[in-house]
């Protein structure tokens, strides 16, 4: 079992030559101090996958061989994929149904597959294969560093917090003061994690994003995209045993403070969690999805991508959510709809055969 902080501390200053030192003191300024750090690592630093400082087009254009067309003395800040886009940022389209959307993007440098019209002010960069290209820079600024120990070096450990037996804490992650880190937890490089959080054993924190590039035309179809967001988990979380949460392809998967996670529950890529919202064993949501505060989701709920649950809303068991639904609404059924309308379609549903005989009989007295 590993305490954080301390015992190094003490050697340090506890030499005859130095003055007494009051450790309550001492150390409460250390908790505020790591307090401090992760709240202002997870506002400064929105999205990882921000280069580490401006870079010129023509680089990234001679790094992956590209012609450009439009700015070419621009400098390039961050790569992003389209729905996370910023003004800076670099991003790929391979297909000409999204060829519209990304021109017409925040982004400010387009990588491409066929010769265009620049708009004002971007950049386009034009290859033959448009996700190798994305694929090499993304390795190129975010390379994978193997772990050599079971904590890193590079971690940063709140006071007060246990990490237990088997826990594994990969390169730059933060611990925020006072959690309980239970065994066989694995936190994936990067994760923040703040101050009173609970994870239970066997969870799996920051694994990579289920998410793909798609082409028929090569002999392996799904190519994977290089996972660069985080996991990121604020003050007072608590997540179950052998819950799953995927970090972001370039941006945040966020779980909202007070909010929690029964046991087995799945958190796809860049999902967000609003605060003190409750999820329930075997839930599973998928990528980009956004809750809003209070939301209720009972066991074995279903979860499409990209859409948005209301504030308070409340989805009963075995629910199907497919398309954005309101707050501060019950909800049941798949496809989803308000509770209480679902329970009478149910109860007439139920009533079917009663009704059939009725109108049978109806057709013998007219005879």
């Amino acid at each position: 079992m590993y305490h954080a902080a301390s015992g190094s501390l003490r050697k340090v200053i506890s030499f005859n030559n130095l003055r007494p030192i009051n450790f309550s003191s001492f150390f409460r300024k250390i908790d505020n101090i790591l307090s401090f750090s992760n709240q202002y690592l997870w506002q400064s630093k929105k999205y990882n996958m921000k280069l580490p400082a401006p870079v010129s087009v023509k680089w990234i254009a001679s790094l992956i061989n590209a012609e450009l067309i439009g700015n070419e003395n621009s400098q390039v800040t961050g790569i992003n994929e389209i729905h996370s886009v910023e003004e800076g940022d670099i991003v790929f389209v391979d297909h000409p149904k999204y060829y519209s959307t990304c021109l017409n993007s925040a982004a400010g440098f387009i990588i491409i597959n066929t010769k265009a019209e620049a708009p004002a002010g971007k950049t386009l960069l034009v290859v033959e294969e448009p996700f190798e290209a994305y694929s090499k820079i993304v390795a190129h600024f975010n390379p994978f560093v193997p772990p050599v120990k079971m904590v890193s070096d590079t971690a940063v450990i709140g006071h007060g917090t246990v990490v237990m037996p088997n826990v594994f804490v990969g390169n730059n992650v933060s611990i925020g003061n006072n959690c309980i880190i239970h065994p066989n937890v694995c936190l994936y490089d990067n994760c923040l994690i703040g101050n009173n959080v609970v994870i239970h054993a066997g969870a799996v924190i920051g694994s990579d994003a289920f998410y793909f590039n798609t082409k028929k035309n090569r002999d392996t179809w799904f190519k994977k995209m290089q996972s660069c967001g985080r996991v990121v988990i604020e003050d007072d979380v608590e997540i179950g045993a052998n819950c799953t949460i995927d970090r972001g392809v370039s941006s945040d998967t966020k779980i909202g403070q007070g909010s929690k996670l029964d046991n087995l529950v799945h958190l796809g890529h860049e999902v967000i969690v609003g605060r003190n919202c409750i999820i329930a064993a075997q839930v599973g949501i998928a990528g980009a999805t956004k809750l809003a505060d209070g939301v209720t989701l009972w066991g074995q709920v279903g979860v499409n991508k990209t859409i948005t649950i209301g504030e308070n809303a409340v989805v009963m068991g075995q629910a199907g959510i497919t398309k954005s639904i309101d707050g501060n609404k019950t909800y049941w059924g798949t496809p989803i709809e308000e509770f209480y309308n679902k329970r009478k379609e149910l109860v007439l549903l139920k009533r079917l055969p009663e009704i059939w005989e009725k109108v049978k009989d109806l057709g013998k007295e007219d005879k």
